[in-house]
């Protein structure tokens, strides 16, 4: 696919296919190091590449001077809430070296870009509490924390636990 243009010449943007599930995983396993939490990461190539093709996620790749050095991984949500829909941010990680240089807003400012296309009203992830770095920068970027809510998930067992209940 051809490259999307930015406002830093050198720093363009690439909407992944299926074809790229190696390099999604690549970078969900960078991004599982820095938030110690790599033995989490257990998607496989074929888990993304079936996400992908199913168009259930979407990946952005940032490219600077032609290299992969960063991405993000969504899908589209919506809320009974609000009655609207939404783009949630499931992975994103801008190469160590590359970081402080403005990529990771030009990528938050092509989302948002996107959303807003879409007719979309909102625009989520979320950020470990002791990740101050990111806590920071998504702050300067203008977004607000929920912090009246605590996520709850059930994992494959518990899953199975509670559909054997039905």
């Amino acid at each position: 696919m051809d490259s999307i243009e930015t406002r830093n010449p050198q720093f363009t943007l690439r909407v992944g296919t299926a074809d790229d599930a190696t390099q999604v995983v690549s970078y969900m396993k960078k991004l599982g190091e820095y938030q110690k939490m790599l033995d989490k990461i257990t998607a496989t190539e074929a888990d993304i590449r079936r996400l992908l093709s199913e168009k259930r996620g979407e990946v952005i790749f940032g490219e600077y001077a032609g290299e992969t050095v960063g991405f993000i991984y969504f899908y589209q949500n919506s809320s009974a809430f609000t009655g609207q829909t939404g783009l949630y941010i499931d992975g994103f990680f801008i190469d160590q070296p590359f970081q402080s240089q403005g990529l990771g807003k030009i990528m938050l400012a092509y989302l948002s870009k996107l959303a807003l296309k879409r007719g979309c009203k909102r625009l989520e992830w979320g950020c470990l509490d002791w990740n101050a770095p990111a806590i920071h920068f998504y702050r300067q970027m203008g977004a607000n924390s929920i912090d009246e809510m605590t996520i709850y998930r059930f994992g494959p067992q518990q899953l199975e636990h509670s559909a054997a209940q039905f």
